[in-house]
C-alpha cells in the first residue's frame, strides 16, 4: 500500500512540476541566414534571326548597355535569391513580341534548383517598364528573339 501511495505522490509531483515554464535566455543565439548573389550580365545580347530580306533586329534605347545596366538592377531588387544557391553561366532567351513588349524569358541550362531562378527571371523581367523596339522585316513589326548570356554567382551564409 506504501509502494502505490508513493507512486501516486511521485506522479502528482512530477505532473505538477512539468507544468512550470523554464526560463530561458535566448539572446545570445543569433540566427541569421544571408544569401549573397553576384551577377555579371554579359555583351553584346544575340539577336535570332528571322528569314527576311530586309531584318533589322530588336533594340533597345540606350543599347546593350543600357538593357543590362537596368536588368541587372532589377535582379538584385527582385531576385528571391534565398531558395536556391546557383553558379555557373546561364543563357536567357527574351521573346519579344511585335509591340516591343518581352513576354517571356527562357532559362538554360536547367540545373538543380533552376527552375526558382528562371521563374523569378521571367518575373524580373515581366516588371522592367520600358520597351524594346521591336525587330522588323521588311518593315513590319516581327516577334524575334534575343539571347542574354550571365554569370550567376549565389553563396548562402550563416550569420
Amino acid at each position: 500500500m506504501r509502494t502505490i501511495l508513493l507512486f501516486f505522490a511521485l506522479c502528482v509531483a512530477n505532473f505538477t512540476f512539468a507544468q512550470e515554464l523554464e526560463d530561458r535566455d535566448d539572446s545570445f543565439i543569433v540566427e541569421n541566414n544571408k544569401n549573397l548573389f553576384k551577377i555579371d550580365v554579359k555583351e553584346p545580347f544575340l539577336q535570332v534571326a528571322v528569314k527576311c530580306h530586309d531584318f533589322k533586329p530588336a533594340s533597345f534605347e540606350g543599347g546593350a548597355s543600357a538593357y543590362k545596366d537596368i536588368l541587372s538592377k532589377y535582379m538584385y531588387t527582385y531576385l528571391n535569391a534565398d531558395f536556391y544557391t546557383l553558379s555557373g553561366d546561364f543563357t536567357f532567351t527574351l521573346i519579344i513580341d511585335t509591340t516591343g513588349r518581352v513576354i517571356d524569358a527562357i532559362g538554360a541550362p536547367k540545373v538543380l534548383h533552376s527552375e526558382a531562378f528562371f521563374d523569378d527571371m521571367q518575373y524580373v523581367v515581366r516588371r522592367m517598364k520600358k520597351n524594346w523596339t521591336p525587330a522588323t522585316c521588311d518593315g513590319q513589326p516581327v516577334k524575334s528573339q534575343m539571347k542574354v548570356k550571365m554569370n550567376f554567382s549565389s553563396l548562402s551564409v550563416d550569420m
